[in-house]
């Protein structure tokens, strides 16, 4: 990418940020179960646990989960934490990046799960900026889970009027 459109990308992503403003819990409702329903797990016929997991490696999209969390009344300090990264990287490190990425307690992380490296595969999640996934768990969310599955039930049926249920 050359510099103008560099500049243009920061630009336009400036712009797109100033125009969300204040996210009201509403907001933080809505987005935190979309969000959910994407990337955390979801109980499956074969197991209906309800447990509240949420996989990722991306900061930003980890910390608007954690504000999703606090406007339900979930404190960072209540829940539980884990990293899952490849065996060549430091571990320890990693779990001190997500500490102080996300101001979260390292009291409450579990013990780092070290993925096999497959010497086959072509991995580009590699180097000092890589610092594997991380894995909020909710103790007890239950109710949470049936929050959010509502919220995504009404996404679903707030659709506009005559929109195909197929889409």
């Amino acid at each position: 990418m050359g510099y103008w459109a560099a500049l243009d990308a920061r630009r336009v992503a400036a712009h797109a940020a100033a125009a969300v403003g204040e996210l009201a819990d509403r907001d933080l409702l809505i987005l935190g179960a979309a969000i959910y329903w994407c990337e955390g797990a979801k109980s499956k016929p074969w197991r209906l646990d309800e447990a509240v997991q949420f996989v990722n490696s991306d900061p930003l999209l980890l910390e608007l989960f954690l504000r999703f969390l606090e406007s339900q009344g979930r404190d960072r300090a209540s829940l539980t934490y884990r990293v899952s990264i490849h065996e060549s990287v430091d571990p320890e490190g990693a779990v001190e990046w997500w500490v102080n990425r996300l101001a979260l307690p390292r009291e409450r992380f579990q013990r780092t799960t070290l993925k096999r490296h497959a010497s086959r595969t072509n991995r580009r999640n590699t180097g000092e900026d890589y610092h594997g996934c991380l894995v909020v768990y909710v103790p007890k969310g239950r109710e949470l889970y049936w929050r959010m599955e509502g919220v995504m039930r009404g996404c679903q049926a707030g659709r506009a009027e005559g929109a195909s249920a197929s889409r």
